[in-house]
């Protein structure tokens, strides 16, 4: 019976280190295929780190408000709910004073933070949006950030205007999109 055990556990582990093989390997296939250099990757991700972890200082914005701030090429993408306009302003005033940031685009809605079923929900149309721009023939989707908050998709990256275009219209008439906001750097 104890070796049937260790060989269920031992199957299962190794499920799961086959699962982390695969994600890596498409997280690393999506890094090489970025426009951006890795060191521009990289600072876009320590910039997202510093700016969560900047506004999580602030009890008001912590408590109140569901924001996230998510960068592309130093432009920051800051979503989410605030409850009212003075919390709104005080996130971007604390982002912008951070100078850590070329632009930053703010689409913090004005409202109740959203909960766990619309934010499941974001997922899913996340995952239906990637989904079919990894389908879709013409459009390298490795080079797109698909970001759903409340149902609107906002999509960044750093890609060629007919790309952005196609992208768009993907997103556009995928079930549940209310809206689609483009936040692009557009290539040659």
């Amino acid at each position: 019976m104890k070796k049937l055990i260790v060989l269920l556990l031992t199957c299962f582990m190794l499920q799961g280190c086959a699962g982390l093989i695969i994600a890596g390997a498409a997280g690393g296939a999506v890094a090489l295929n970025d426009k951006r250099s890795l060191g521009t990757q990289l600072d876009d991700t320590d910039t997202d780190f510093k700016i969560m972890a900047e506004l999580a200082k602030q009890q008001d914005i912590k408590n109140q408000t569901h924001i996230r701030a998510i960068t592309v090429n130093r432009k920051v993408l800051v979503i989410g709910q605030a409850p009212n306009t003075m919390l709104r302003s005080k996130a971007i005033s604390v982002i912008k004073g951070m100078n850590i940031a070329d632009k930053v685009y703010d689409q913090i809605r004005i409202s109740s933070p959203t909960g766990f079923t619309t934010r499941t929900n974001d997922t899913w149309i996340t995952t239906k949006v990637k989904s079919r721009m990894l389908n879709q023939k013409g459009l390298d989707a490795t080079r797109i950030k698909v970001i759903t908050e409340n149902s609107e998709v906002f999509l960044m990256g750093v890609i060629h205007p007919q790309q952005a275009d196609l992208a768009v219209n993907v997103a556009r008439h995928t079930t549940g999109v209310q809206k689609v906001i483009k936040v692009f750097d557009y290539s040659n």
